[in-house]
Formats: C-alpha cells, sequence, structure tokens
C-alpha cells in the first residue's frame, strides 16, 4: 500500500443500517421532554410494529431475551417443569427456561428447513410430559414449519413460544412471521434486520398476557398511589428515546428485507461454481428475510469452513461460524437431547458472510474474491 493511501475498511457481519430519519424521531422525542423511560414513541413503536406483523397486541421491551422470559413467566412456566426448544440456536433463545427455574430439553433441527424438527419434538413431548411450552427458533430468518408444530402442540396442550428475534420482515405462508405461535418475542439488537441499538418485541393475540407481562416489565406495581408489589417484577421496558429510533427503522423495513435478499441471492450467483459451497434452502412455505447469508462447506471439497474464515479475517472481512448448538454447549451438557446430528454438523462446517442491507457491490465482490481464493488455494 503507498504512504497515504486510505485503508480498506473492515467490512462488518450486519452492522447497524440507519434510515435517515432517526434524528428527526430522536429531536422529537426531546423536545417533548419524554427522555425517561416510556412515552409516545414507545406507544407509537408498539401500534407501529403490531400492524406490521398483524398481531394485535405489542409490548415493546428492553431486548428480545426480555421477552422470552416474560413470555415464559405470563404462562406460569416455574421449577419443576420443562420447556423444548430448539438446539440450534444462540444461548439467549434458551437462558429464559432457566431464569424461570424450568429446564431445556433441546430439539435438534431438521435438513430441509433448518428449523427445529417436528418428528423429534414429537417424540420428545411424548416421553417428556412435564414440558409444558416450546420455544421454536425462526433461524436466520426462516420461519419454522409452524402447521405441523401447531398440530403437535394442540393435541398435548402444550404452549408454542415463537422466538422471531431474526425474522421481522420473513413471511410463512403469505402471513408476516410473529403471528404464528401463541406468543412471540422479537429482537432490535445492533445486529438485527432493524434496530433501537438494543430492545425487543413481545407480541400476542392473547390481550390479557400481553396486559401481564406490561405490568411484570415495569416492576409489577400495582394501581395504588404508593409502591405496591404483589408479584416479582422487572425493569424490562424500552426507553422512549430507543423507541423514537426503532419507528426511523421500522418505516424501511421492506427496503432493507429486499436488499439483504438481493445480497444473498448475489452471493449464490457468484459462488454458484465453487465447489463444496452450499447455501441454506429456502423452505417452500415460507419468504425468509436472509438476515444472514449461510453457506456450508463440504468436508470433501479442497478448502474447509475455517480456512475461509481466517482468510476473510485476514482480509479484515468479518464472517462467523453457524450456532454452535445448545445441546454441544458446556452449560448444558446435561440437558436431554432429540438428534444432534444435523445442526452438529452444520456447525462444523457452515459459516455466516458479511449479509448488512447496506453491503455495496464492490464490498461483496471483494468478499467473493477472498473466498474464491481460499477455495482455489487450499
Amino acid at each position: 500500500m503507498q504512504l497515504g493511501s486510505p485503508a480498506v475498511p473492515r467490512i462488518l457481519l450486519s452492522p447497524p443500517h440507519l434510515s435517515g430519519r432517526e434524528l428527526e424521531r430522536l429531536t422529537e422525542a426531546v423536545e417533548s421532554n419524554w427522555i425517561a423511560p416510556l412515552g409516545p414513541q414507545v406507544d407509537a413503536f408498539e401500534r407501529e410494529l403490531a400492524e406490521v406483523v398483524a398481531v394485535p397486541n405489542a409490548l415493546a421491551l428492553s431486548s428480545g431475551t426480555a421477552a422470552l422470559h416474560l413470555s415464559l413467566v405470563v404462562l406460569g412456566i416455574g421449577p419443576g417443569d420443562e420447556v423444548a426448544c430448539s438446539s440450534w440456536t444462540f444461548s439467549a433463545s434458551v437462558n429464559p427456561v432457566v431464569h424461570t427455574g424450568a429446564r431445556p430439553v433441546f430439539v435438534d433441527s431438521d435438513e430441509p428447513t433448518w428449523t427445529i424438527d417436528p418428528a423429534l419434538l414429537e417424540q420428545a413431548l411424548e416421553e417428556h410430559p412435564n414440558i409444558r411450552a416450546v420455544i421454536a427458533v425462526d433461524l436466520y430468518g426462516q420461519c419454522c414449519d409452524y402447521d405441523r408444530l401447531d398440530r403437535i402442540c394442540d393435541a398435548r396442550g402444550v404452549t408454542l413460544v415463537q422466538d422471531s428475534a431474526e425474522s421481522l420482515g420473513s413471511t410463512y405462508k403469505d402471513q408476516p412471521a410473529g403471528g404464528q405461535g401463541a406468543i412471540a418475542a422479537f429482537s432490535f439488537n445492533g445486529n438485527k434486520v432493524i434496530t433501537t441499538s438494543g430492545g425487543g418485541m413481545l407480541v400476542s393475540r392473547n390481550a390479557d398476557w400481553i396486559t401481564h407481562a406490561r405490568k411484570l416489565s415495569t416492576q409489577a406495581r400495582e394501581p395504588a398511589p404508593h409502591y405496591e408489589h404483589t408479584e416479582i417484577g422487572f425493569n424490562y421496558r424500552l426507553s422512549n428515546l430507543l423507541a423514537a429510533v426503532g419507528r426511523a427503522q421500522l418505516e424501511v423495513l421492506p427496503e432493507r428485507v429486499a436488499a439483504r435478499r438481493r445480497i444473498n441471492a448475489r452471493y449464490r450467483e457468484l459462488l454458484a461454481d465453487v465447489p463444496g459451497i452450499t447455501f441454506m434452502p429456502e423452505a417452500p412455505y415460507g419468504r425468509g428475510n436472509c438476515w444472514l447469508t449461510c453457506i456450508v462447506v463440504d468436508p470433501e471439497s479442497a478448502t474447509d469452513r475455517e480456512t475461509i474464515r481466517l482468510a476473510l479475517e485476514a482480509e479484515d472481512i468479518e464472517s462467523r461460524p453457524l450456532w454452535k448448538p445448545m445441546h454441544l454447549q458446556p452449560i448444558y451438557r446435561d440437558a436431554p437431547i432429540y438428534g444432534g446430528d444435523v445442526s452438529a454438523r452444520l456447525f462444523e462446517r457452515g459459516l455466516c458472510l458479511p449479509s448488512g442491507s447496506a453491503l455495496t457491490d464492490a464490498d461483496q465482490d471483494r468478499i467473493v474474491e477472498t473466498v474464491r481464493k481460499s477455495s482455489q488455494s487450499a
């Protein structure tokens, strides 16, 4: 590199992508003096998100993890109960189970969708009568097979909780993700399709659940002039300022999803002839938001996942192995697991490529060139 020439910028996996209206919304909040938790931006964000996902009741919270935790609390999950959960996910999908005192029972993914395997779930429910809820994770923006999951859960009186942290903007049978479970959680973490910096949302058609969760999220205060508490609560509400950011982000959700899907399609086109590289399948029943583009590297090919990852890192390009399954995590090694080979194999072979909606063609070309070179030189 010549002296004084600009450094090539690092390409991040999934950075925030501002709409341009965040400052305007924040100014509204500041000028109204609603900078403390709650306020009109929070109320509006809840209404607008509920409309987008076609679920009537929404509660803005500090994180997607908080949303999942409250979903289990309002369902009455506690010590002595078990909760079935996708093994192939981030720990935030499972940790709330432990927070309630319940025990997780892990279920592997299936090959065609990479989401929770309905047949294995049915087996888990048959053998674990203490399972009272199922947390189904919409993995990498792809919805689970909810028609099958609904039938299985309904037959045993088990509540289906939808972890939609990664699937805002996706669809299941032409319906927005988030309305398939009895209750659902979204995340607005900084790496998601839209972000509030940090935040989440709990949605449900059951108004009583959301009302109870709303109370619990503000330390479970009773309606009294003094501070009165009859149950344990939490400090889980989203601030009015972050809700303002979320409203500006939500306005451009369709464009952000379209951009990620275009990036995914371009990766598929540009890497189609590289031996040993395949992509996450898209289930026929839905349309994913392509939150992250995921590839799988055949170990019989000339390269492997880690060689590609290190080659990208050497070029200052961030990538990440696919989720390490929960049944392989040290903290959950004693939990029951149904199946396990599918997610374990995909973890060993899979890689997430940079997928931010602001990724340029030039940046993507740089990524593809690095992947190609590492595949040829291995």
